[in-house]
């Protein structure tokens, strides 16, 4: 019941209400990057979302308009050259986020569930197709994020949407906003460029696709 009718309706009433008060804060944060360096104002990637649908992401630039993209940042030659004072800012501090609201609004995302894989990450996405987290709308924030975030590998962060998809509650969601809350002010669990930098680490290949800050 709650997954099928009251989830969607709490995403709905909350991501408008913060609509409304993140205006003025998002409206600072435009004009920041606007002044910073020249181009668009959001970054649009696409994503997976419910039932493997492709959708369009939105976040504010964090990178400077030459970047390539949908290619992640440890996969750049000279990354930290792309990335923009306001986006080191924003993206320390995950602000860079914040458009995803609209998203929620338009029924893309939810506030929790599994992050939205890239289109060509493609071995997340086979790993949750076994665990049917493919199954649900994706989220802001989710239980792998709570649990070690661009620390874990891909297996593991699998596992953990898996075990979200299967047991998809108010009380859970409730406690994983308020755990992502604390991981986000101490900023635990970021590696720049995401799961695919601690695979590099690990592997000389470094061949993992995988999304920026995701």
């Amino acid at each position: 019941m709650y997954q099928s009718c009251f989830k969607r309706l709490l995403d709905l009433i909350l991501s408008l209400a913060a609509c409304v008060i993140l205006a003025i804060p998002m409206g600072i944060i435009a004009i920041w990057i606007k002044m910073d360096s020249p181009g668009p104002v959001f970054f649009r990637q696409r994503r997976v979302g419910a039932h493997k649908k492709h959708f369009n992401i939105l976040k504010f630039r964090t990178m400077r308009g030459d970047t390539p993209h949908d290619v992640p940042t440890h996969l750049l030659k000279n990354a930290d050259s792309y990335i923009t004072k306001s986006g080191a800012f924003l993206r320390r501090t995950s602000l860079d986020e914040l458009p995803q609201i609209y998203n929620i609004v338009a029924g893309q995302m939810s506030i929790i569930g599994p992050r939205p894989a890239l289109y060509n990450q493609y071995d997340l996405i086979e790993a949750r197709d076994r665990v049917h987290a493919n199954d649900i709308r994706p989220g802001l924030t989710g239980l792998a994020q709570v649990n070690g975030r661009d620390e874990l590998p891909i297996d593991v962060k699998a596992r953990y949407d898996g075990e979200y998809a299967a047991h998809v509650t108010f009380l859970n969601d409730v406690k994983i906003f308020f755990r992502s809350i604390g991981y986000v002010f101490a900023r635990r669990g970021v590696v720049e460029g995401g799961t695919g930098a601690m695979e590099e680490k690990k592997s000389p290949q470094g061949d993992s696709h995988t999304e920026n800050q995701g």
